[in-house]
């Protein structure tokens, strides 16, 4: 009490404020609890100052009492980060709280006992994304004057408790996106009258979805998505429904059975439905055409979106139900007509294919030009490896890493919260998190809907294989959700090459500080080195396919670990290949036009990480992730102030935030040599990856040409195998560019007699013409 007493004493000597002040003793003793046992920083709620009119977050009446309080956007201190609880003791002293909001503020742990001890009027309620965790308590109930109750987002488990049947003033309820369990009873929504909104999804809720929920009188807006409901529809009473403008989303759950014609017509009365991803079947009597309705991923007979017929009669048979997937005569008739048609068709393109086959195979004995086009393409094996053989990816059951469990990563994720996405990959959500241990992660969340199948076992499959330095470490794995597949791995300080390039300073005033030419080098190199890996540690060769600075991954010494390998597959090289296969890749030029994925041939990796060199030089964000016209013209643009022969060309294009010397400026020439020969047009004509890093870790040499013996024979077995696949280059059948010769002039007065860094031609050659896009 005579703190209590002192309190109040160093309130009375602050200056009047033109707000409200405090006046009940009892609600600034519980306040101060709560700033103690919440550890709230003095900022927000300085100590001395009048709650009322100077606390963030806290609001009161014109009598002085404290009737809500605001933890949204409120922080800890340091040493409270550090052991947060859920601890609000101070709030059953607040006996005129009518609203407590703590979204988005940490309160790890059970919610307490006492939240059904506060104030009997207390309105509002909202915990969510505040990491609670537990059983929703039963005290709840008492509650009787509550109007919104929000815990979505955390890690709530358990069944609803009865007693939520008792509030009676309830129009909002939010549980979503927590993993509680159970059934729910039929009459649990009686008697709640007056909700408005029941957001239920992201949940492991199973069972029937209860009929009382549709003939609330006040329902606008239900969503039990993502759950494991299960069963047909509710048998609705289209009497007892009158209201209109309900937003209803039942999909991705376990319904099945056929749609009865009563919710056909109470489907007509909502704004929105959506039944996907679900079992339904028969034929769906909707407009499937409606905006307001969505259809897809069951088993209608009448739509063309849904799933196979097989997944639909394995679904019904394991669980004993009838499963009518018949089609009507009309229809196995119109496609006996096209599968006739299919199959003529069919035989004769083979019988033209043949022909045409024939004809070229007869021409390559007599042609010694249609050989050696051949030998370019075949050329690109590996000698010392010898001809690769046919091989896929073989999908084993997955034995890499620990085995998580989703509950650990929901906890170690804050519940996936939007506050721990990194960023939307084409092959899943990654986010960061933190496991019990304390060890950082990177959580990748697969949802199986949107990608294929085989994306996450090839990863699998790949760190089964190996364990490589310079690809990124996977920790572990959860495949216990057959909707959703979660991958995890070590966390990079740094995250990827596309954050890295232009990172913060330390000093808020020096803006953005971008990387050194040596960390840029030995990024370079390092990229190199893991696609050394892929290219030559299997049989066959491994692409990667989506070489690209956000796949490019960063730890704390800026040491390379290459991510993003969900793309990766055997390589599709000639040796191994079929002569109509030949046939047709004969005419391609470059990869980027293949519809679909891109090719998988090492020359493709070869190119794109042709891309991420001059983005090193340039500094140039988005060149190696894009291939829009855009991109395409400032290549062209580019790759003009690349020259061979005129090292100053090079400073038009570097990256103007690079403190560049002499000696330097060579290495960036180098390297921008490299990057222009990665990108020959052709694939045939571009350096193999074991050369690129050899270049990388030697730049000076690929620049450099004097009368030294030694570095004339460490440039002729150092470009020997891009000598063999530029023969025609090198034995003078390219015309020469501008009229100019590439021989250098024997005398003085030769026009290449005074460069002394002149890089010959047969070594890294020009791209005959301006034709560098891919």
């Amino acid at each position: 009490m005579p703190l209590l007493v002192i309190l109040l004493a160093l309130t009375a000597l602050l200056p009047v404020s033109t707000g409200q002040t405090i006046s009940s003793s009892t609600d600034l003793a519980a306040l101060y609890s709560l700033r103690a046992s919440l550890s709230l920083r003095a900022r927000d709620w300085p100590r001395g100052a009048d709650p009322c009119s100077s606390w963030t977050g806290v609001g009161c009446d014109a009598s002085g009492h404290v009737i809500s309080l605001n933890l949204h956007g409120l922080r800890r201190t340091r040493l409270g980060r550090m052991n947060p609880r859920f601890a609000v003791d101070g709030l059953k002293n607040l006996s005129f709280l009518t609203s407590f909001n703590a979204t988005g503020f940490s309160l790890p742990g059970p919610i307490p006992f006492l939240f059904g001890r506060l104030n009997p009027e207390l309105a509002v309620v909202d915990l969510s994304h505040a990491s609670v965790s537990g059983e929703i308590p039963s005290s709840l109930g008492n509650l009787s004057s509550l109007v919104s109750l929000d815990l979505s987002s955390n890690l709530l488990v358990g069944s609803l408790p009865d007693s939520l049947k008792n509030l009676k003033s309830l129009k909002n309820l939010n549980f979503g996106s927590n993993l509680l369990t159970g059934s729910i009873k039929g009459e649990f929504f009686s008697s709640l009258s007056k909700l408005e909104s029941v957001a239920l999804s992201r949940n492991k809720f199973s069972g029937l979805i209860p009929g009382s929920v549709f003939s609330l009188p006040e329902i606008k807006f239900l969503d039990f998505s993502y759950n494991n409901f299960t069963g047909n529809l509710p048998d609705f009473s289209v009497a007892n429904f009158s209201h209109t403008g309900i937003e209803v989303d039942l999909s991705h759950n376990l319904l099945y059975g056929s749609i009865t014609s009563q919710f056909s017509i109470m489907s007509s009365r909502f704004n929105f439905v959506d039944i996907s991803n679900n079992y339904f079947q028969g034929s769906a009597p909707f407009d499937k055409n409606s905006r307001h309705l969505s259809i897809a991923s069951n088993c209608f007979l009448n739509d063309s979106n849904q799933r196979s017929t097989t997944e639909c009669e394995q679904f019904y048979r394991e669980r004993g139900i009838p499963y009518d997937g018949k089609v009507n005569s009309k229809s196995k008739k119109t496609w006996k007509y096209i599968l006739i048609a299919v199959v003529c068709g069919t035989a004769l393109l083979v019988f033209i294919l043949t022909l045409l086959v024939l004809f070229i195979m007869k021409c390559r004995v007599h042609s010694a030009g249609q050989e050696m086009n051949v030998d370019a393409v075949a050329s690109y094996s590996t000698p010392d490896r010898g001809p690769a053989q046919p091989s896929q990816l073989s999908f084993k059951s997955p034995t890499t890493g620990e085995v998580f469990t989703y509950e650990q990563l929901a906890f170690a994720t804050s519940n996936f919260s939007e506050d721990n996405l990194i960023k939307q990959g084409h092959s899943g959500d990654l986010y960061n998190g933190v496991l019990e241990d304390g060890s950082p992660v990177v959580v990748k969340r697969i949802d199986m809907n949107n990608v294929r199948k085989e994306d996450y076992l090839v990863e699998l499959d790949l760190f089964g294989r190996s364990s490589h330095e310079r690809l990124i470490s996977l920790l572990g794995h959860c495949l216990q959700n057959e909707n959703e597949k979660f991958l995890v791995y070590k966390q990079m300080p740094h995250r990827d090459l596309s954050y890295a390039l232009y990172r913060k300073a330390e000093s808020e005033d020096d803006g953005l500080q971008s990387l050194d030419w040596i960390t840029r080098l030995k990024i370079a190199i390092g990229v190199a080195e893991a696609l050394c890996h892929l290219h030559y540690e299997f049989t066959p060769p491994l692409v990667h396919r989506d070489i690209q600075a956000s796949s490019i991954l960063l730890d704390d010494k800026f040491e390379v670990r290459l991510g993003s390998l969900s793309y990766v597959c055997a390589q599709e090289g000639d040796d191994h290949q079929s002569v109509i296969s030949r046939l047709f890749r004969f005419s391609q030029t470059s990869e980027q036009n293949a519809p679909g994925l891109p090719l998988a041939s090492c020359a493709y990796d070869i190119y794109c990480f042709g891309k991420v060199l001059l983005e090193l030089v340039t500094g140039k964000l988005g060149i190696s992730a894009s291939n829009g016209a855009s991109t395409n013209d400032w290549l062209e643009q580019t790759l003009r102030y690349i020259d061979n022969n005129k090292k100053d060309l090079i400073t038009k294009i570097i990256d103007p935030s690079l403190i560049i010397y002499e000696d330097l400026l060579e290495e960036v020439w180098a390297m921008s040599i490299i990057a222009r020969s990665c990108l020959n047009p052709k694939p045939s004509k571009r350096p193999n990856m074991k050369y690129i890093r050899k270049a990388l870790e030697n730049p000076l040499k690929v620049v450099r040409e004097d009368s030294n013996s030694d570095s004339t024979r460490f440039r002729d077995s150092f470009f020997g195998s891009w000598r063999h696949s530029l023969r025609d280059i090198a034995s003078g059948s390219v015309p020469p560019r501008n009229g100019r010769s590439l021989r250098r002039s024997q005398g003085s007065g030769g026009e290449f007699s005074s460069s002394r860094r002149r890089l010959p031609k047969e070594i890294v050659p020009e791209p005959i013409g301006m034709e560098y896009l891919d």
